[in-house]
């Protein structure tokens, strides 16, 4: 099995560790602009239209932060696949991952033939 040079995993493996850091603080960024997450928010006796708004606004958060939490799932994935050195291969077929797919999605974790068969 064909591997990837270590100074090509190393510099993905930088580059993955500091996404995974941006996306932990804007997902704390986020989360601090919850409007459920106020504490105060229990006792007040807010119009309709205030508490409309605020379920507009944690639902917002919320799936902003689902959709980070993915991200960094994925990102996880292909860090703990950079360390047991299976990074690059599909996890259906085993075939290696076109390097231009996995310059566009570094996360990827299935070859462009298994993807469509997904779909």
């Amino acid at each position: 099995m064909q591997k990837f040079p270590n100074e090509v995993l190393g510099s993905l493996r930088t580059h993955l560790e500091g996404e995974k850091t941006r996306m932990s603080a804007r997902i704390n960024e986020l989360s601090t602009q919850d409007p459920f997450r106020d504490p105060e928010r229990v006792t007040d006796n807010a119009a309709t239209d205030t508490e409309a708004s605020e379920e507009s606004n944690h639902d917002r958060v919320s799936a902003l932060v689902d959709q980070l939490r993915e991200q960094l799932s994925a990102i996880d994935g292909a860090l703990s696949r950079i360390a047991d050195g299976t990074y690059g291969f599909c996890t259906h077929c085993g075939a290696m991952i076109d390097t231009d797919r996995l310059a566009i999605v570094p996360t990827a974790t299935l070859c462009l033939a298994c993807e469509h068969k997904k779909k």
